[in-house]
């Protein structure tokens, strides 16, 4: 998307100096702060405060930052988990668009259609977000429709913040102590998929398609896509009446079960069977409706996986679920994206595989798959087996949604809930093109 935006020197210039301006006003007193709290604490209080004064700075330098953060905040392999867990707290705090900026980007993305299309167009939005805001409204046809109107203007922004992000990690991956770490690889990556989020035109179609796939799961809802109405700075969707986050809290235990098992063979269903994965299953995207439905919303962050490594994702996890250490430890190292310089291959495999086999032993209320995959991402960094991009952003969809699923279903046996859905990924007839 980045191709389509023209960024002339004089901007990039001025964006550099802002942003320059922002880190160097931070820079004294994290280093200052970090110092002291060594001295008190030690090297580990150290770290803490200035992986803390990271995420004040991301948060300070603009939504772009905050969400490459959260991107980052997945690449437990690569990146320490503690400056991991940090980054994965980082939320949006964008104030909604204002009457003036709705009617710009009404014109920007509708111009003379807008009357033809809809009866009446809410300007108060239901929803805000760094990218866009969400507006009620309804259609010729009668329907109420939801409307995600993108910002003005915000795809320059984010073209040139990522763009400055890219220079800056082509120079730090020169330096000697990030020697063999995929830098670059990793910018890039994160690039593609903050990008992602401002293209609508791939968001309506990931969730066309989603609507698709989750049909085969029992009580899953993906709002319908309007294309007809649909342009490319605006997606025109269903609206689903009554999405409130305390919902399940209010029905019963069974209820709350049946949402987080559907929840939870939903995520089974892209990884396993699909490899069409929605990566932010976070509860501001999945609600719960008094009718026992679980409604999947927001498809910009969703990622496609080859054949091959879909394949390899769901016999891993059958490995894992069935006890066999070795076989998945081996899995592990064939769906790397690379080795680190001197990298301990020989070392990585015998401790992975133990990890499987005493994950396995494991009761349900025991398993954590934070736990298991912070232990794996140490391993693998520690013994320089680099995790493909393509497999940490779906697995982060199943880390996102352990917590809810265990809310709702205390005794969940993730593991034991995967083996039907691995076997219909792996033995099962899959429709021709997928």
């Amino acid at each position: 998307m980045s191709d389509r935006i023209a960024l002339s020197r004089p901007a990039v210039v001025l964006r550099a100096a802002r942003v320059g301006a922002v880190l160097l006003a931070a820079l004294v007193p994290t280093l200052v702060g970090g110092l002291v709290h060594g001295a008190r604490s030690g090297r580990q209080a150290a770290l803490r405060h200035l992986y803390r004064r990271t995420t004040a700075l991301l948060i300070r330098l603009g939504p772009t930052f905050v969400k490459a953060g959260q991107v980052l905040g997945t690449r437990r392999d690569v990146l320490p988990p503690a400056l991991c867990a940090e980054l994965g707290v980082l939320q949006d705090d964008v104030p909604p668009m204002d009457h003036a900026e709705t009617e710009r980007a009404l014109a920007e993305a509708f111009g003379d259609e807008l009357d033809e299309l809809f009866r009446e167009v809410d300007r108060t939005p239901v929803a805000s977000g760094s990218v866009a805001c969400v507006y009620r409204a309804r259609l010729r046809s009668g329907r109420q429709a939801a409307l995600k109107l993108r910002r003005p203007g915000v795809d320059r922004v984010m073209a040139l913040d990522l763009l400055l992000m890219r220079r800056g990690a082509a120079l730090l991956a020169k330096l000697p102590v990030l020697r063999g770490v995929p830098v670059t690889e990793v910018v890039d990556h994160m690039a593609a998929a903050v990008l992602n989020q401002l293209d609508f035109d791939r968001e309506a179609s990931a969730l066309r398609r989603l609507r698709a796939n989750l049909a085969a799961v029992p009580r899953v809802w993906v709002p319908q896509v309007f294309t007809e109405a649909t342009r490319p700075r605006c997606i025109v969707m269903e609206f689903i009446n009554g999405l409130e986050t305390g919902t399940a809290e209010r029905c019963s235990a069974a209820t709350r079960k049946r949402f987080g098992r559907s929840g939870l063979t939903a995520i089974y269903q892209m990884l396993f069977v699909d490899g069409f994965v929605h990566c932010d299953m976070h509860p501001g995207n999945l609600y719960f409706t008094t009718s026992a439905q679980v409604v999947v919303l927001d498809a910009g962050f969703s990622v496609q996986l080859s054949d091959r490594l879909r394949r390899l994702f769901a016999e891993f996890f059958m490995n894992m679920a069935v006890g066999r250490g070795d076989r998945a430890a081996e899995i592990v190292v064939e769906s790397s994206t690379g080795l680190a310089p001197g990298a301990d291959v020989a070392g990585f495999l015998p401790r992975m595989a133990e990890l499987v086999e005493r994950s396995h032993g494991q009761s349900a209320k025991e398993f954590s798959l934070v736990a298991f995959a912070t232990e794996m991402f140490d391993l693998q960094r520690r013994h320089g087996v680099h995790a493909a991009p393509e497999l940490i952003f779906p697995l982060l969809s199943l880390l996102v949604i352990e917590g809810t699923i265990r809310d709702l279903d205390p005794e969940v046996d993730f593991q034991e809930m995967a083996k039907p859905v691995l076997v219909k990924g792996l033995f099962g007839a899959r429709p021709a093109g997928r």
